[in-house]
């Protein structure tokens, strides 16, 4: 008698069949972009530890169009990856109560990406100061 093979299941392209797992494969998707753009911020601070001639090779590699690129394509999908930190982080925490009343979690959402904002925008300041 032949043995019996169990059932498995076809478990190719699971994550195509519910939007809900698409937007979750691409959010865990971006953190390889996230953790790329890490390891360009790091070569520029070990250029920045080798010298001036370092750091501006690193400057000038920035320019090149494929850097650029990925840039702009990093500051999408991180950009994704903060929407979707900040969505989900009311529902993984403590209720937050104010007064006895419990802060909604809209609110609490809206309050991190103004903060993720309001950085970004120090940053970008104090950048554009600094280039003078």
């Amino acid at each position: 008698m032949a043995a019996r093979n169990p059932y498995v299941r076809p478990t190719d392209g699971w994550w195509r069949r519910n939007p809900y797992f698409v937007r979750y494969m691409i959010r865990e998707g971006s953190a390889v972009f996230l953790s790329a753009y890490a390891l360009v911020l790091l070569w520029g601070l070990w250029a920045l530890a080798r010298g001036a001639a370092a750091y501006d090779a690193w400057r000038a590699a920035l320019t090149h169009p494929a850097m650029v690129i990925f840039h702009l394509v990093a500051l999408v999908l991180v950009s994704y990856h903060a929407y979707t930190w900040w969505k989900v982080s009311p529902k993984t925490m403590p209720a937050l109560r104010l007064g006895g009343k419990e802060i909604p979690q809209s609110l609490i959402s809206a309050g991190g990406w103004a903060a993720a904002l309001g950085a970004t925008v120090v940053v970008i300041a104090l950048v554009a100061w600094g280039s003078r």
